[in-house]
């Protein structure tokens, strides 16, 4: 059996209260290049708690968080940033600049890195061209947010969160108010990039689909498109790289395959499986 790579970000016995309120109650996982985490829960469980903190935008009360095997708990702002810098987030609803075309979205997070690590123009320009030809937008370079539909300017944040080619992205609500297919579309753009680049996938939604997606399909290079797992793929395909988690409360109450989610039994984890 290969070696166990280092968790690209690991929770440890995290809590974190808002008043009275669990936003985060004795939370602990680790996740792992090309793995997959997919989070579910009711509104206000501390989904997107949980996608802050583990970029250090959201400070917890106990307990120890690891991002790319540095702690960030209570670590100063100006010290978070070369870690964010090796992060991908995708905002709800795209998070786009309205203001900025698509061009100076997309190169946002490479023109505004920090000087040491900053990239000559002609290299932040072929970026952000592979980074629009990755999610096949690279025709919009000029254009404005309001320029495109709903589930064009999700693909852009897609491509805003990858282009500087990160370890780990952060996606919250990518599907949100998208109609199936282009929801489908923009899962199977997550999904090409965990494949291609061995990305470790952090995912806060409301459609158990999306999972099921991530779970069920690997993206094929020489197809050039999403094939089914075969029951018959050894024990590190998408299959096995894929964990639900169901959160209340604050609190991660389920872990596990898309079939044991499947067959949970508890009422609050079945409201999130496929019925």
């Amino acid at each position: 059996m290969a070696e166990q790579s280092e968790p690209v970000v690991e929770f440890t016995s995290v809590n974190s209260q808002f008043g009275d309120t669990w936003a985060l109650h004795n939370v602990s996982f680790a996740l792992r290049e090309g793995e997959t985490r997919i989070i579910l829960g009711a509104a206000g469980s501390g989904k997107t708690t949980l996608l802050k903190s583990a970029i250090g935008l959201v400070q917890t009360d106990s307990g120890k968080i690891s991002l790319f095997g540095e702690e960030v708990t209570n670590r100063k702002e100006h010290d978070l940033f070369p870690l964010r810098a090796k992060a991908g987030v995708l905002f709800q609803e795209g998070g786009l600049f309205d203001s900025f075309t698509i061009r100076e979205n997309v190169e946002y997070p490479l023109v505004n890195q920090q000087v040491a690590t900053r990239l000559a123009p002609d290299e932040v320009e072929r970026r952000v061209r592979d980074a629009l030809r990755f999610v096949e937008l690279e025709h919009t370079l000029d254009r404005f947010p309001s320029e495109l539909s709903g589930g064009m300017r999700r693909r852009v944040g897609i491509a805003r969160a990858i282009v500087t080619e990160p370890p780990l992205v952060l996606y919250d609500s990518p599907t949100a108010g998208l109609d199936p297919i282009t929801a489908n579309t923009i899962m199977a753009l997550i999904a090409k990039e965990r494949d291609v680049r061995r990305t470790a996938s952090l995912i806060v939604t409301h459609r158990y689909q999306d999972g099921e997606l991530m779970a069920n399909f690997r993206y094929n290079p020489k197809m050039e498109e999403l094939v089914p797992v075969e029951e018959s793929e050894h024990a590190d395909s998408a299959k096995a790289r894929t964990k639900f988690f169901v959160m209340q409360d604050g609190e991660i109450v389920f872990t596990g395959t898309r079939e044991q989610l499947d067959e949970a039994t508890d009422p609050y984890v079945m409201r999130f499986r496929k019925h």
